[in-house]
């Protein structure tokens, strides 16, 4: 257990900091300062003199959680203002559902789960921080814990989410269907509209879809071309559009 109180004081820093900074610095979040919660517990024309107060004062509880010697009325005020942060969302949820909180960055974003949950993990460590530990602090615990409170910040998913379940899409490919499996024919559409064949073909089609059948792994998809017709040949695996094959046969 030796470690672990000594370690909270620089994680509640850090986020400290960060929220600090982004409240006085940013420009985009200033500008949507009207949009948050804020700004319908003081009025949208304090939303902005109140965000850069809350700054100022994370600043100042981070300052003194880092200068030494650390005291226990440092973790004390770490804690009062989670309890605020806690008490600030509890209010955005019910008084503004739609709003976000503005805690962290500008997204529209409103209050949910995570939110709460990383108030609530803040709120811990402050308590667990108030009685000053001599002992270092734990390099492994601090990172792991910034991690989490990362990963319950909705202002960072366009940084770390968004790559990932798009990384997840490429690897999954949704597309690609077993033969064994019913592949759905708006997905074979899907392929074959993006695929060079249909660009080539496209000019001479008369009609829409005639005729499709599956057989030997391909979905072959019959269009009226002119006074002939064109069939395509759809991969039912895969997600190639160069897969793609076209033939017109004459009628």
């Amino acid at each position: 257990m030796h470690g672990i109180a000594a370690t909270q004081p620089y994680v509640i820093a850090l986020f400290l900091v960060w929220a600090g900074l982004m409240k006085l610095f940013s420009r985009r979040m200033r500008v949507r300062a009207g949009q948050t919660a804020l700004a319908r517990l003081v009025g949208a024309a304090r939303a902005v003199p109140a965000l850069r107060l809350v700054g100022v004062v994370e600043l100042a509880v981070a300052a003194a959680l880092l200068a030494p010697p650390l005291s226990p009325w440092d973790g004390a005020a770490a804690a009062l203002l989670s309890a605020g942060f806690l008490a600030y969302l509890t209010y955005s949820y019910v008084a503004a559902p739609t709003a976000s909180c503005g805690c962290l960055g500008a997204h529209s974003r409103p209050v949910d789960v995570r939110a709460f949950t990383r108030a609530g993990l803040l709120l811990t460590a402050s308590l667990v921080a108030i009685p000053a530990d001599p002992n270092p602090p734990l390099v492994a615990l601090g990172l792991a814990e910034a991690v989490v409170l990362m990963a319950l910040s909705g202002e960072l998913d366009r940084y770390w989410l968004t790559p990932l379940r798009q990384l997840l899409v490429r690897l999954r490919r949704p597309l690609a269907v077993a033969p064994s499996q019913h592949v759905p024919l708006g997905t074979s559409l899907h392929l074959l509209y993006r695929s060079p064949a249909f660009c080539s073909a496209s000019a001479q089609l008369t009609s829409d879809v005639q005729d499709t059948w599956d057989e030997d792994g391909l979905r072959f998809v019959v269009y009226g071309a002119r006074e002939r017709t064109a069939v395509f040949a759809v991969p039912l695996t895969g997600d190639d559009p160069s897969a793609v094959l076209v033939t017109l046969v004459g009628s």
